[in-house]
């Protein structure tokens, strides 16, 4: 009784009272005409029941948040496991929402990054290292033994003023000497400084020589150096070179500092890590060039739109005020064709003089106004109109000359430069999640590592590399796990669910498909075919509506439904065995004629 799905009188929609056993962990599909029954039977009866006795094993507070589910016209179901429906409906249309949060592929990689990622500096580009206080020790002890060192501790790096008081209250601690923009002075020497320039300051807390008896005093020395300057310290190789050591995540050129990296400072959904600009969208809705002006044929008198330039021929207006004597600043003729006109001076007009100031005249039944100002440019006027109006006719009206444009900050990268200068191997998040799935799995499978980056991210590249498989094993390797989920086909966005509950692993499921053959490729079927068997084989009943020969021919069992649609269908006409090879699945259409004629 337990290895069977035990259906008694099912009568949901056009089914006719149908009594039918399926057996458990096999792959059975429903098929027969479109409108036959076959989704009453598979969804609105089996699903249904399943869900509805799941929402009934719930506590009674959840289920007011979730409501009572109506129970299918069906007298009895037994052996019924917990149910999953993948269906044809497509996934979210959350702008948030990608291919790689979906599969949720892109948990692992946020985690991979913060583990084992290299931040570099946004604005020069170097790599920035945290070192712990032991590993600039060794490294200070790795050079030739006798060499002679001086410890620094960078208090002041390019900044402007005297720090007489500073350079007081480094005598009043001990020191002795300091280093000013690369000349050496002792603390009681009547040092002076141009308030104007900038300067580079370096307390020297220490000199040594190079052996291995100095590792303690060399550590203390090391201390004292960072507890001053920011977790930074200079050690001057005296005669050969000169290294700045950082205790934290800062660039010790810039000055731009890092925290500690985490993984949600790499998701576009988390304040800590989305562009501040957009969001974390990757876009914003702005107003548009094209949409503004689309006619370039037409001068600028009438060819701007929602500026008030359809109304100049009219009278006098403040855009033709203004347009005109933008022309007159430039010299620039007005009355020829948009298309003809400099393009430096079309630019002035639609985004603005900047902070250059114009002569402005304008002449209305109320007399003659003059002013000097910078002009603002159509497009950031009508951006701000937008951003200000309160009323959503006008809103509406201004959405019309909008389209979706990059962010001007992230490029559509969704994240901040901070995050995004962050690389594992020579790829930031963006640009691996940019690339197509294989090759992700590719780049992955290369990567030149360390011993211990090896060993930290062993588990997460194995979750990572099995999760793009099961995405490849269903066909979906040209994807990018940065496309928008909202703009997966059906069949895509079916795949994609089917992949991710082969990644779950779940067993003694019973996963209810939806016509998953539906646009795919014969080489594309034959690896979903792979992918159900998968699944299948991992203890899971699987009951698939599927029109498709090659599906029909390797499930486990067929059931028919039929043998018309509508009040013609409803009943089981057969139910057949497949075995593992192709077989002779023939129904007695003279059966089903006198059935009808007889119903």
């Amino acid at each position: 009784m337990n290895d069977k799905i035990i259906i008694k009188g099912a009568k949901e929609h056009n089914l006719k009272n149908i009594h039918i056993q399926i057996p458990k962990d096999k792959m059975v599909v429903i098929t027969g005409l479109s409108g036959s029954g076959k989704s009453s039977l598979a969804f609105d009866t089996i699903y249904a029941e399943g869900q509805r006795r799941y929402v009934e094993s719930l506590s009674s507070y959840a289920r007011q948040f979730l409501g009572m589910m109506e129970k299918p016209n069906v007298e009895s179901i037994e052996g019924l496991s917990p149910a999953i429906s993948i269906d044809q409906k497509t996934t979210s249309k959350n702008p948030r929402s990608t291919v790689g949060t979906v599969t949720e592929i892109y948990d692992y990689i946020r985690l991979l990054y913060a583990r084992i990622g290299v931040p570099y500096c946004p604005n020069c580009g170097k790599k920035i290292e945290k070192q712990t206080l032991d590993q600039i020790v060794d490294n200070v002890l790795e050079h030739e033994e006798g060499t002679k060192i001086q410890i620094l501790s960078p208090i002041i790096r390019a900044k402007k003023g005297e720090y007489v008081k500073l350079l007081e209250s480094m005598q009043k601690e001990g020191f002795v000497r300091v280093r000013i923009d690369g000349e050496m002075f002792e603390l009681t020497d009547d040092i002076e400084m141009d308030r104007k320039k900038k300067h580079n300051i370096d307390i020297v807390v220490d000199r040594l020589v190079v052996k291995e008896d100095i590792r303690n005093r060399l550590a203390e020395s090391i201390e004292t150096a960072m507890r001053h300057s920011d977790n930074l310290v200079k050690v001057d190789f005296v005669g050969k070179e000169e290294k700045l050591y950082s205790g934290n995540y800062a660039c010790p050129d810039c000055g731009i500092s890092f925290e500690e990296l985490t993984p949600r400072m790499f998701s576009f959904n988390n304040p800590m890590g989305a562009c501040p600009e957009c969001t974390g969208i990757g876009y914003l809705m702005r107003m548009d060039e094209d949409l503004i002006i689309p006619d370039k044929d037409k001068t600028l008198y009438d060819g701007v739109r929602a500026f008030g330039s359809s109304t100049m021929k009219r009278g006098d207006t403040m855009a033709k005020m203004y347009f005109e004597s933008i022309a007159k600043h430039y010299g620039v003729d007005i009355k020829k064709p948009i298309k003809k006109l400099p393009r430096d001076f079309l630019e002035k007009i639609l985004y603005g003089t900047g902070e250059e100031e114009i002569d402005f005249e304008y002449t209305s039944s109320a007399g003659t106004r003059k002013f000097t100002t910078p002009f603002e440019g159509v497009l950031p006027t009508l951006d701000r109109r937008y951003r200000e109006t309160k009323s959503d006719g006008m809103r509406r009206f201004y959405e019309m000359y909008m389209s979706e444009s990059p962010c001007r900050c992230c490029h559509g990268a969704r994240l901040k430069k901070e995050v995004l200068s962050v690389k594992v191997g020579d790829k930031n998040i963006n640009e691996l999640t940019d690339m197509p799935i294989h090759k992700v799995k590719d780049y992955l499978a290369n990567l030149e590592l360390t011993p211990k980056e090896k060993m930290i991210a062993e588990l997460i590249f194995r979750e990572l590399t099995a999760r793009l498989q099961f995405l490849i094993d269903v066909g979906l390797e040209y994807l990018t796990l940065s496309r928008s989920s909202g703009t997966l086909s059906g069949g895509e966005a079916q795949r994609i669910r089917l992949a991710t509950q082969i990644g779950s692993g779940l067993s003694g499921v019973l996963y209810i498909l939806d016509e998953p053959s539906i646009g795919l490729h014969q080489r594309d079927n034959d690896k979903l075919l792979e992918t159900l068997k998968k699944l299948r084989d991992l203890g899971n009943t699987l009951i698939v509506v599927e029109h498709d020969e090659d599906t029909m021919y390797a499930a486990d069992q067929i059931v028919d439904i039929g043998p018309g649609a509508g009040v013609h269908g409803g009943n089981v006409v057969a139910q057949r065995n497949c075995g593992r090879n192709k077989i002779d699945f023939r129904i007695d259409y003279r059966a089903i004629f006198e059935w009808k004629k007889e119903n």
